[in-house]
């Protein structure tokens, strides 16, 4: 525990000097420029990061992208900012940036696992991994952005729900009943504190604010429920079952709306019905941790940080994560309204790929350590990731992780989302260090988490690089050791 709290006292350390350096930029007039992830996270860090920038009066401006490649240190040289930001992501680039903007002052706000040497004295490294924390699952990239911003003010406090919605749409919620823990557990009571957070225990199927009760047991997918999830009419005759509601006059009920006594029946209910169909580990997943955030309206997405971290995610994925910043920044106006409107368009993208990818099998492939989806040129390359972290949720009790892949035409590439499973995560995967050496076999870029990771190669290396992801995560399945010094 001593150890844990010296971990962190030396984390928030290095967030205090990252603060300094935007501090004495602004004081000099200098303008920066904010780049991140174009996930929830990512989505979620530049709201932070664009709100406290926004409080100094400074000079910025925030860009939204996939990766970080040739265009974007174009974009750097061309604009000759006196700072970079670079959240959710440049922990995986500092041999790029070393190679081609030495001379550029960079901040790095990430959480991903660490490639490369920081050996620049124009580079400053904000991430928990320096410091031996696990940034897959104790703080998010929003959550290092929210902890230099709340040490360059400690007004910032404010900005502690949208880091939370960060680290819930990076599925950081892995303890146990879906707790938030460690940096994300500090975030967590600065919320509270403040009074902008009410932390429930609860129901944990998502939907819980704005969806209709048989559709929230439709469309859940953790826990899977057999016979309820993706069974809209079969849901609707579930709850016929125990005497609930699912109208309220002519309104729709949500969960939210359930009684206690109606809570406890469909609690008890889900829990039998899971036991009779052997999964026993499912009932775990029924109650967990629900994060309020108490100053949103009711009954709308933004109640439940879940939710929210969903609307960020659509507006990355969909080209539009100005509206997502806006909404993180305070807009509760057009910008909202719009970003509604782009999620639904999302959810509709979402069924149509699901939907394509279980229409053939050859779209879903089981090779021998991994499955591969071939999403080539129908699914949109921005979305691959929504679509694997869906799938490999289906495969709970899965050693095999999931990788997919669709196709970046103009530039000739594979975009590769992996996911796997904590069942694969206990028997040694670790996908970051996977879709990096194999990406780097093959002349690509790849990184990310132990539990999900990301890579791009070119599209006449597609099989190549499958073929060899397979070959490394069998090699961790047997506790062989992956890398350039291991003949991978």
């Amino acid at each position: 525990m001593a150890a844990q709290q010296t971990s962190i006292e030396r984390f928030l350390a290095s967030a205090a000097e990252a603060a300094k350096v935007i501090l004495e930029t602004v004081q000099n007039d200098g303008f920066i420029h904010v780049f991140s992830h174009l996930d929830a996270d990512g989505v979620a860090a530049a709201g932070v990061m664009g709100k406290a920038l926004y409080r100094l009066d400074a000079r910025f401006r925030i860009r939204v992208t996939q990766w970080v490649d040739e265009k974007i240190i174009g974009e750097i040289v061309a604009d000759k900012p006196q700072l970079v930001i670079l959240t959710d992501f440049g922990s995986g680039y500092l041999d790029l940036l070393n190679e081609k903007i030495p001379n550029v002052k960079v901040l790095i706000l990430d959480h991903h696992q660490i490639t490369g040497i920081l050996a620049n004295e124009n580079f400053v490294q904000v991430n928990p991994h320096l410091f031996g924390i696990d940034g897959a699952t104790d703080v998010s990239g929003s959550g290092v952005a929210y902890f230099v911003a709340k040490a360059v003010n400690a007004l910032n406090v404010d900005l502690a729900p949208v880091a939370l919605v960060g680290a819930l749409g990076d599925m950081q919620d892995r303890y146990e009943q879906r707790k938030l823990c460690c940096l994300n557990e500090i975030i967590v009571n600065d919320a509270v504190a403040t009074g902008l957070l009410k932390v429930e225990k609860d129901l944990t199927f998502f939907g819980r604010e704005t969806r209709p009760i048989h559709k929230t047991l439709a469309t859940t997918t953790n826990p899977f429920i057999p016979g309820l999830s993706g069974e809209e009419d079969k849901a609707l005759a579930f709850l016929a079952s125990l005497d609930i509601p699912i109208k309220q006059g002519e309104k729709w009920r949500a969960l939210r709306d359930l009684t206690e006594d109606e809570k406890r029946r469909l609690c008890s209910a889900l829990a039998d019905h899971l036991l009779s169909k052997g999964l026993h580990l499912e009932v775990e997943n029924l109650i967990g941790y629900i994060y309020v955030l108490t100053k949103e309206e009711p009954n709308t997405a933004l109640r439940d940080a879940r939710e929210f971290a969903v609307v960020l995610n659509s507006t990355g994925r969909m080209d539009r994560p100005s509206l997502g910043i806006a909404i993180c920044m305070g807009d509760r106006g057009v910008a909202l309204d719009e970003a509604n409107k782009i999620l639904e368009d999302y959810r509709k993208n979402i069924s149509k790929y699901l939907g394509w990818v279980m229409e053939k099998p050859e779209r879903m492939r089981e090779l021998q350590n991994i499955y591969v989806i071939y999403g080539e040129s129908f699914i949109n390359e921005k979305i691959i990731g929504t679509v694997s972290s869906i799938i490999v949720s289906g495969l709970a009790n899965s050693e095999k992780p999931l990788i997919a892949f669709a196709n970046v035409e103009k530039e000739q590439a594979a975009k590769f989302s992996a996911r796997t499973t904590e069942a694969a995560i206990r028997k040694g995967v670790n996908l970051g260090e996977v879709m990096r050496f194999a990406s780097e076999a093959h002349g690509g870029k790849g990184g990310g988490h132990n539990i999900a990771a990301g890579a791009q190669v070119s599209l006449d290396k597609i099989e190549d690089f499958v073929k060899t992801v397979d070959e490394l995560v069998g090699k961790q399945l047997r506790g062989e050791k992956v890398g350039s010094d291991s003949n991978a």
